[in-house]
C-alpha cells in the first residue's frame, strides 16, 4: 500500500513539474492545442473504429489473433502518424531523409502477412491431431 501512494505521489510531483516547465518556455498554447487534437482524433475516430471493429472481431474464430495484429498495427500507426503528418519539409534534410509513408504501409503489410502467416500454422496444429486419430480409428 505504501509503494502505491509513493508512486502516486511521484506521478503527481513529475505532473507538477512539466507543468511549470510548459509554462516557463511558453508552449502551454502549443500543448493544450495538442491536447484538445488527441481528444477529437480519440473520440471522433479512434474509438468509433474500436467499437465498430469489436462485432466483426466476434463472429472470427481466431479473434486472439486478430486483435493482436490490429494493435500491433494501431501502435505503428501512433508511432508513425506525427512523421507521416508533419507538414512541409524539415529545416535541416537529414532529420527526417526516409518515406514515412512508404516504410509504414511496408511494416503494416509485414504486420498482415505475419498474422496471416500464424494463424495458419494454428490452423494447421489443429488439424494435425485429428488426422492422427482418423487414421489410428482406420488401423483399428
Amino acid at each position: 500500500m505504501g509503494v502505491r501512494y509513493a508512486l502516486g505521489a511521484l506521478g503527481v510531483a513529475m505532473m507538477g513539474l512539466g507543468g511549470v516547465l510548459t509554462l516557463r518556455t511558453g508552449t502551454a498554447g502549443e500543448v493544450v492545442l495538442w491536447l484538445a487534437g488527441a481528444i477529437v482524433l480519440h473520440d471522433g475516430l479512434i474509438a468509433p473504429l474500436v467499437l465498430g471493429a469489436g462485432p466483426l472481431l466476434a463472429a472470427l474464430p481466431a479473434r486472439g489473433t486478430v486483435r493482436g495484429g490490429l494493435i500491433v498495427a494501431g501502435a505503428l500507426t501512433l508511432v508513425a502518424l506525427p512523421l507521416m503528418l508533419r507538414p512541409g519539409s524539415a529545416p535541416n534534410p537529414t532529420v527526417l531523409p526516409l518515406d514515412y509513408v512508404r516504410n509504414w504501409l511496408v511494416l503494416i503489410g509485414v504486420v498482415a502477412v505475419g498474422t496471416g502467416a500464424l494463424l495458419g500454422v494454428r490452423r494447421l496444429a489443429r488439424r494435425r491431431p485429428s488426422q492422427r486419430r482418423l487414421s489410428q480409428r482406420r488401423r483399428s
